[in-house]
């Protein structure tokens, strides 16, 4: 099979683009041919402000580029990850013109929500989920804190929708947890277009024997991933458990302070791969704190092929992943105190501890292999290019109407 992915880099590095990569070597692994669609946002820094936002509405180059790349290649299916901004919707009706099955993976909540989050001032917010026009979004600025940059992320949204590219262009997507699921139907996409494929590792890490005597947080230092939760329980726990923190971003900062104020707090910054995974196996426990549905949490799952156990908070993907008790322990969202009453108790409980690390690595074999995704993977593929459409393919040329 040839497969055709598309996706759009961020700026800074994360979850979607690791993903991308793992799902492409993934199928090369299998003896697939994969073709790479690719931009990346450090484009943007080289364009004038206003060709971006009608280039995410619509961008002509990508619709072009892609459909010369398509008659060339004959791939059997498209699989785009991210095509926000600069690829733009456009490649779905490229593909859709060729006759060629188009699956996307939902990562992010982008589709229902202007800054993809399902978050605004630290708390969930659902305010435009089922809007035709997500007005509520662009009234608090909710893009990049900027009401004209949220009308543009709206009007790319509202006109698709208007036009049916959501429900119409796309035959399969994905997401990675049933919650997740849930929430992309109940903002309108068709329950029967979108299936349930979870992240994976790959290769397998192996257990580690969590003898290190510390926690370990893994993340971007952001306020949605409950960094200030994270502090203030740590802040509580007088120096009990140690904690390191691997990561970087706009709270960096805070947690510096953090590091030179509070026993016990230990910021790594940046890490290797390889290294942030024998420090997760040597962990006593992965913290994550987030205060948003997070649409999966990639390092759940490395910490359960590490035999790790995990403290999240009750919320979204993580309340679904997460076995309260048996692969790790819940807290209620944003609550500190809870958060350290939950670190007590599992220090307090070893011979629980280990039944949970056999637990956590269990799942991992069980659910998150490589292996078990490809088959997943793979019925996705087929039922996408089993889709029957109900009109014939698009004809687009540059200037007709959309």
């Amino acid at each position: 099979m040839k497969v055709l992915f598309c996706h759009n880099f961020y700026q800074q590095p994360g979850g979607e683009d690791q993903s991308f990569a793992a799902e492409a070597y993934l199928l090369e692994a299998h003896g697939h041919r994969v073709l790479r669609f690719i931009r990346h946002n450090d484009e943007i820094a080289r364009m004038k402000c206003f060709d971006v936002a009608p280039r995410a509405i619509w961008n002509w180059d990508t619709f072009h580029e892609l459909r010369e790349l398509i008659r060339w290649e004959r791939p059997s299916v498209m699989n785009c990850t991210n095509i926000f901004p600069l690829i733009s919707p456009a490649a779905y009706y490229a593909a859709r013109a060729e006759g060629v099955p188009i699956v996307q993976s939902l990562r992010n909540y982008r589709l229902f929500c202007l800054n993809a989050c399902f978050l605004r001032n630290d708390r969930v917010c659902e305010d435009c989920l089922g809007k035709g026009v997500p007005w509520p979004g662009v009234l608090h600025g909710c893009y990049r804190s900027s009401r004209t940059a949220s009308a543009v992320v709206a009007a790319m949204l509202s006109l698709h929708r208007v036009m049916r590219t959501w429900t119409r262009m796309v035959d399969r997507y994905y997401t990675l947890t049933e919650f997740s699921r849930r929430k992309f139907i109940e903002g309108g996409l068709p329950d029967r277009k979108v299936a349930v494929k979870p992240n994976f590792i790959h290769p397998d890490p192996g257990p580690g024997n969590g003898q290190g005597g510390y926690a370990v947080f893994i993340g971007r230092l952001s306020p949605e991933k409950g960094i200030k939760t994270l502090l203030s329980a740590w802040s509580q726990l007088g120096g009990r458990l140690p904690l390191k923190i691997i990561g970087d971003g706009p709270l960096a900062v805070s947690v510096k302070a953090a590091a030179n104020q509070t026993v016990g707090i230990d910021w790594l910054g940046r890490r290797q791969p390889q290294e942030v995974l024998a420090l997760l196996g040597e962990a006593a426990c992965l913290v994550m704190p987030s205060i948003w549905y997070e649409t999966f949490g990639r390092t759940i799952i490395e910490a359960y092929a590490k035999g790790t156990p995990v403290v999240a908070s009750r919320l979204g993907a993580m309340a679904e992943l997460v076995h309260d008790g048996r692969t790790g322990l819940l807290f209620e969202p944003g609550n500190p105190a809870d958060l350290a009453l939950k670190i007590h108790a599992l220090l307090d409980e070893p011979a629980r501890v280990i039944r949970m690390r056999d637990a956590a690595r269990r799942e991992y074999e069980e659910k998150y292999t490589a292996e078990t995704n490809y088959r997943i993977l793979m019925r996705i593929y087929e039922e996408a290019a089993a889709a029957t459409w109900t009109t014939e393919p698009e004809r687009f040329h540059r200037g007709s109407r959309l």
